[in-house]
C-alpha cells in the first residue's frame, strides 16, 4: 500500500530554518505531483507548496513564497520542504501528499494519498 512518512519537524526559533522530508513507497513516485500542506490547531488545512513530476514546477502560497522551497529526488523517492525566516505562525502540523493528475492543484481534496503530519512549532 501507499505510504507517505515525513521527518524533520521539531521546535524552532523565529528566523530559524528546517528541513522536512517526505518518503514515499508505494506508488510511482516519479509519475506523482506532489505537495505540502499544513494545519494549526483550530485552523482549516492550508495549502504550502507543490512540485510537478520532474520538479521544474513549484508553486508556493503567498504567506510562504520567498521563504520556502519544495524540491524532490526521484531516486529516492522523497520530496522535502526547505523552510527559513520561520515565523511563529507556521506553526502547525505539515503533511505530504501525492495526486495522480497533472495538474498544479492546491485542493486538499485532489490529492489521493497522505502522511500522517510532523509538527513544528516555531517559538517567538
Amino acid at each position: 500500500q501507499v505510504q507517505l512518512v515525513e521527518s524533520g519537524g521539531g521546535l524552532v526559533q523565529a528566523g530559524g530554518s528546517m528541513r522536512l522530508s517526505c518518503v514515499a513507497s508505494g506508488l510511482t513516485f516519479s509519475r506523482s505531483l506532489m505537495g505540502w500542506f499544513r494545519q494549526a490547531p483550530g485552523k482549516e488545512r492550508e495549502f504550502v507548496a507543490n512540485i510537478n513530476w520532474t520538479g521544474g514546477m513549484t508553486n508556493y502560497a503567498d504567506s510562504v513564497k520567498g521563504r520556502f522551497t519544495i524540491s524532490r529526488d526521484n531516486a529516492k523517492n522523497t520530496v522535502y520542504l526547505q523552510m527559513n525566516s520561520l515565523k511563529p505562525e507556521d506553526t502547525a502540523v505539515y503533511s505530504c501528499a501525492a495526486r495522480r493528475g497533472l495538474s498544479m492543484s492546491e485542493l486538499h481534496r485532489d490529492y489521493e494519498y497522505w502522511g500522517q503530519g510532523t509538527q513544528v512549532t516555531v517559538s517567538s
